[in-house]
C-alpha cells in the first residue's frame, strides 16, 4: 500500500496488492486493484491473468478465457494464462485447442513436465494415446519423482492394451506416493483384467473404504461407474459412485453457462386430430464398428414412421464401416456431432423438439453425459450402453425388463424403471446374421487347435469379469467330467499365463485350458457353436456375448444376482422360452447342472436342439417386435408428462388397448 501512496502509477504494486487482498479473502477490493492497474498499463500480462483466474474461480468460464486471451495476445512469455485457457478449451471438448496452448507452454519451457502431463492427458481424451504416451515418458524422464506422471502413464498403457507396462508404472506411482486413492483403484482394475488375484479381496476391501471416505467428503470416486458395475461391492455404493459421476456430469454442464431450456410443449401428439409424430433422440458416440451398433443396427430404421420420428446424433466421426454407414442410411435423420461442443450440442438437439432423449452411453467412452445435465429435451432416457443406474436427477427412465432390474430392487436405481415385455436387450441377428442358421459351420475344432473327442467347456467374456470363486467353480467343473477342457479368449492375452497357473494349483492341467484369440464378430458367432456349453461370469454376466451364443445355438448356465449387470444373461435365456434350463440359483447348483449336462449328452443334446429351433421364433431375436414395444415405451412416457404427473415406473404390456404405440 506505501508503495501505491508514493507512486499511484507504480503499476506492480496494484497488481502485487491485488494478489495480497485475494490471498485475504477479499476479492472485490482484489479486482478493483487489478484494474486499476489495467488503467495504467492496459496490457498488464499478469493483472489480466489475475482477473482470469478470479472469473474462473467463480465459474464465470467465458469472462475467465476473455482475460487469459487477452493475456497471451500482450505476452509471449507467460505460461499461465496459456495454462489456464488449455483447462477451459478442455472442459469444453476443444481439445485442439488445450493440445496447441499447451504446446505453446513448452515452447515457452521444454522442460515444464506438468504441462507435459497436462498435454499428454489432453492427447488421451482426444484418443491420441501414442501421443500421450510419448509426453508422459518425456514428464517422468524430467521429473523421476512426479508420481502423477507414472500414474497417467500407466492408464495410457492401460487404454492401449499394454497391461504389464501399465502394472509396474501403477506400482511406481505408489513407491512415489503411497496415499494415491486413484492409483490404487487403477491397479485393482489392471490385475482384474490379467487375473492377477494376488491380495484381491484385501485390495478390494481397501478400494471400497476409499470409495465410501471419498463420498463422505463429497469427492468424485476413484472408481469409475463402468468398473463398479463388475465389482463385488453393496449396489447402493454403486448407485452412490452413479451419483457423484453425475454432479460431475452437471457441473460440467454449468460452465457451458446456458440457461434452462425451453421444451416443447406437453401436448398429446396426436391430439384433437393431428398427426403428429413423436420426437425421439439418441445421442451415442458408438454409431460404428462398436457393440452398440451391432446389436442396434436395425432399431432406428425400423420404429414406425407415421408415429415416430428418429434423430441420431453421433459424438464419433464416421469410421467408414459398414455399421456406421447403416445407421446413417436407415435412420430418419443422423447428424454427426463430433466436431461440436456440448452446448451447441444440447441446443441443437432442443431446437430439433425432441421429446424422448436417449442415453445410449451411460458411463461408457466417448460420452459426453454433459448434454444431458443441459437438460434439452423434457423426457431423458438411460438405454443400452450402461447396464447399472446413472445416479443422474436429469435422467428420467431407465428402460429394462422384469427380470434384469425386478421392482424389489428399485431402490439401487435413480431412475423410474421401465420393464419392456421379454428382454430389455435387443439385437440384430436376425436381420445380419442369418447364415449362422446353416447346418454346416464353415468351422472346425482344429482350426482353434481344439480338440475333435473332448467335451468343450466355453467362456467369451473379457477375463476381467472373471473372479476367483467363479473360477473354482469351472476347475471342479473340469475335474468332475471326464475328458474336458475349458476354451477362453486371450481377452487380454496377458491374462493367459495366470489363468493357467491358477488352474495348475486348484489341480486342472494346464493344457485343459484352451486359449484363442478373438476374432472378428461374424467369425466369432459362427465358431461358437463349436463348444458344447458356454460358463458364464456371475460377478458381471455376458451380454453382447450371451446374445451371440445364444443365436449361435450354444446353451449356457447362468447365475443371476444382485445388480442389473449380473442378471443380463438370465433376462436373454429366459426370453428364449429355455430360461429354466439354463439359470441356476447357487454356485453350488451352477456346478451341478454343468455337470449334468455334459455327462448326459441326450439331455444336453435336447436343449441345443430346442435352442437352435426357438431362434427364429422367440422374442429374444424378434427385432421388429421389440422395436414396437420401445415405441410403446416412448408413447407411454410422453402420456404421462403430458398430463402433468412426474415419471413414474411402468410396465410396457403387449396390448394395444392400455399399451398404444401410435399415440
Amino acid at each position: 500500500m506505501q508503495a501505491i501512496l508514493c507512486d499511484s502509477r507504480f503499476v506492480e504494486a496494484y497488481n502485487n496488492m491485488g494478489n495480497a487482498l485475494k490471498d485475504a479473502g477479499r476479492v472485490e477490493e482484489a479486482i478493483n486493484c487489478f484494474q486499476s492497474c489495467l488503467v495504467l498499463q492496459a496490457n498488464h500480462p499478469q493483472a489480466l491473468t489475475n482477473l482470469g483466474n478470479i472469473y474462473m474461480e467463480w465459474n464465470m468460464i467465458s469472462t475467465a478465457a476473455s482475460f487469459y486471451k487477452a493475456a497471451i495476445a500482450v505476452t509471449s512469455g507467460l505460461s499461465s494464462p496459456l495454462n489456464n485457457l488449455a483447462v477451459i478449451y478442455k472442459q469444453q471438448g476443444s481439445y485442439a485447442d488445450a493440445i496447441a496452448c499447451y504446446t505453446e507452454v513448452l515452447r515457452i519451457d521444454p522442460t515444464a513436465a506438468d504441462a507435459l502431463v497436462n498435454r499428454g492427458n489432453t492427447f488421451k481424451e482426444f484418443g491420441r494415446v501414442a501421443e500421450a504416451i510419448q509426453d508422459y515418458i518425456q514428464a517422468v524422464t524430467i521429473r523421476p519423482n512426479m508420481a502423477e506422471a507414472h500414474a497417467n502413464l500407466a492408464s495410457a498403457y492401460k487404454d492401449s492394451g499394454h497391461q504389464e507396462a501399465a502394472i509396474a508404472s501403477y506400482k511406481q506411482a505408489l513407491c512415489l506416493r503411497p496415499d494415491f486413492p486413484e492409483v490404487t483403484c487403477n491397479l485393482l482394475h489392471t490385475l482384474q483384467s490379467v487375473c492377477d488375484w494376488e491380495n484381491r479381496d484385501t485390495m478390494f476391501r481397501e478400494v471400497e473404504e476409499i470409495i465410501r471416505r471419498q463420498i463422505k467428503m463429497s469427492l468424485l470416486p476413484s472408481v469409475q461407474p463402468f468398473h463398479a458395475i463388475a465389482y463385488p461391492i453393496d449396489p447402493l455404493l454403486a448407485l452412490e459412485i452413479s451419483r457423484k459421476y453425475a454432479v460431475q456430469c452437471s457441473l460440467i454442464a454449468s460452465r457451458f453457462g446456458l440457461p434452462p431450456f425451453v421444451h416443447p410443449p406437453p401436448l398429446p401428439v396426436k391430439a384433437e386430430g393431428k398427426h403428429g409424430r413423436l420426437r425421439v433422440g439418441y445421442v451415442s458416440s458408438d454409431f460404428g464398428n462398436h457393440p452398440l451398433s451391432h446389436l442396434m443396427g436395425s432399431v432406428f430404421g425400423m420404429h414406425d414412421r407415421d408415429n415416430v420420428e428418429v434423430f441420431c446424433y453421433a459424438l464419433s466421426q464416421n469410421d467408414g464401416t459398414e455399421w456406421r454407414q447403416r445407421i446413417q442410411a436407415e435412420a430418419e435423420h443422423f447428424i454427426d456431432v463430433s466436431a461440436m461442443t456440448s452446448d451447441v450440442i444440447a441446443k441443437m438437439i432442443n431446437e430439433d423438439k425432441i421429446q424422448v432423449l436417449i442415453n445410449l452411453n451411460g458411463y461408457t467412452k466417448g460420452a459426453r453425459n454433459e448434454i444431458f445435465a443441459m437438460q434439452p429435451a423434457p423426457i431423458q432416457v438411460s438405454y443400452m450402453g450402461f447396464p447399472g443406474t446413472t445416479g443422474a436427477s436429469y435422467i428420467d427412465y431407465l428402460v429394462t425388463d422384469e427380470f434384469v432390474s425386478p421392482t424389489r430392487y428399485a431402490h439401487i436405481y435413480s431412475e423410474k424403471l421401465v420393464h419392456l415385455p421379454h428382454c430389455y436387450f435387443v439385437n440384430d441377428y436376425k436381420q445380419k446374421n442369418c447364415d449362422v442358421l446353416s447346418l454346416v459351420c464353415p468351422h472346425k475344432r482344429s482350426d482353434y487347435g481344439l480338440p475333435k473327442d473332448k467335451f468343450i467347456f466355453a467362456c467369451f467374456n473379457q477375463l476381467y469379469k472373471m473372479d476367483p470363486e467363479i473360477f473354482d467353480t469351472w476347475c471342479n467343473i473340469v475335474k468332475r467330467v471326464p475328458n474336458s477342457v475349458l476354451w477362453l479368449l486371450r481377452f487380454p492375452a496377458t491374462g493367459e499365463m495366470r489363468v493357467k497357473a491358477h488352474a495348475a494349483a486348484r489341480g486342472v492341467s494346464p493344457d485343459q485350458i484352451i486359449f484363442t484369440d478373438v476374432a472378428m464378430k461374424h467369425e466369432h458367432i459362427r465358431r461358437s457353436e463349436l463348444a458344447d456349453l458356454f460358463l458364464d461370469t456371475p460377478l458381471c454376466n455376458a451380454h453382447t456375448t450371451g446374445t451371440d451364443i445364444l443365436w449361435a445355438g450354444l446353451p449356457m448356465i447362468t447365475l443371476p444376482l444382485e445388480k442389473m449387470a449380473t442378471r443380463v444373461a438370465g433376462s436373454l435365456c429366459l426370453a428364449t422360452g429355455l430360461g429354466d434350463e439354463m439359470i441356476v440359483s447357487s454356485t453350488k447348483e451352477y456346478e451341478d447342472r454343468a455337470v449334468e449336462l455334459a455327462t448326459n449328452p441326450a439331455k444336453l443334446q435336447a436343449l441345443t436342439d430346442k435352442l437352435k429351433e426357438v431362434r427364429l421364433t422367440c422374442p429374444l431375436f424378434d427385432t421388429a417386435r421389440w422395436v414396437q414395444n420401445l415405441d410403446r415405451a416412448y408413447f407411454k412416457m410422453w402420456n404421462i408428462y403430458c398430463s402433468g404427473r412426474h415419471p413414474e415406473p411402468f410396465k410396457v404390456k403387449e396390448d394395444d388397448s392400455e399399451f398404444p404405440y401410435d399415440r
